[in-house]
């Protein structure tokens, strides 16, 4: 799954008509509205306030208003625009300062795509990861060497303790488990003891 970045705004004018796009990184549908009323108290005498979500970890819930507009003229392209990145976890609004001059039914469609598409692109793109905790307990005269071999391997750890053994958290790949734990067992002579944990998303640069 992709998400952005972080948060952003980004602004634009078309014809007089200012265009200022919010987008947040949302997990839930109370966080993506809160966000969206947030958003709408911040700019309550602007002329629009258009908004679009798209949740869950296939996109599978998806949401989108005009908010006045014509139909079909905002939250929809708004949100094709998200869909069509493969975003998800997003929420976007998008307010309009109406500036005199009316853009018709295509210039509004290409000036809502238009401003999230932009801001897209300011605040960048990641992938969503899933990732296994393993920890990897070892006696504490391996620890020392085991920590400079997951350095120099493509499984960094993310946390240790100190405890009668030693035990060191490694955030790994899903889809990397089983390779994992081989090369923790070739690497410890088999001494290690594994243990995994939660399952989370990470983001990875693409």
């Amino acid at each position: 799954m992709r998400t952005i970045k972080h948060s952003g705004v980004h602004e634009l004018e078309i014809r007089r008509s200012r265009f200022i796009c919010a987008l947040a990184r949302v997990v839930t549908e109370e966080e993506a509205q809160a966000f969206i009323a947030g958003r709408r108290r911040a700019h309550r005498d602007a002329t629009h306030n258009c908004t679009a979500y798209v949740l869950g970890e296939h996109g599978e819930i998806t949401r989108n208003s005009d908010d006045g507009e014509p139909a079909g003229t905002a939250g929809l392209p708004m949100l094709e625009v998200l869909g069509g990145r493969g975003l998800t976890g997003v929420a976007a609004v998008v307010t309009r300062y109406f500036g005199g001059v009316k853009l018709g039914a295509g210039g509004l469609v290409r000036a809502y795509g238009q401003a999230v598409a932009e801001t897209i692109d300011a605040v960048g793109v990641v992938e969503r990861r899933p990732v296994v905790t393993v920890t990897v307990s070892v006696g504490h005269e391996r620890a020392g060497r085991l920590q400079r071999d997951l350095h120099a391997s493509p499984y960094p750890p993310v946390g240790a303790r100190y405890g009668r053994r030693a035990e060191i958290d490694v955030a790994v790949p899903e889809e990397d488990l089983a390779a994992f734990e081989a090369w923790a067992a070739a690497a410890t002579g088999g001494q290690a003891d594994l243990r995994r944990g939660a399952r989370t998303l990470v983001d990875a640069e693409i």
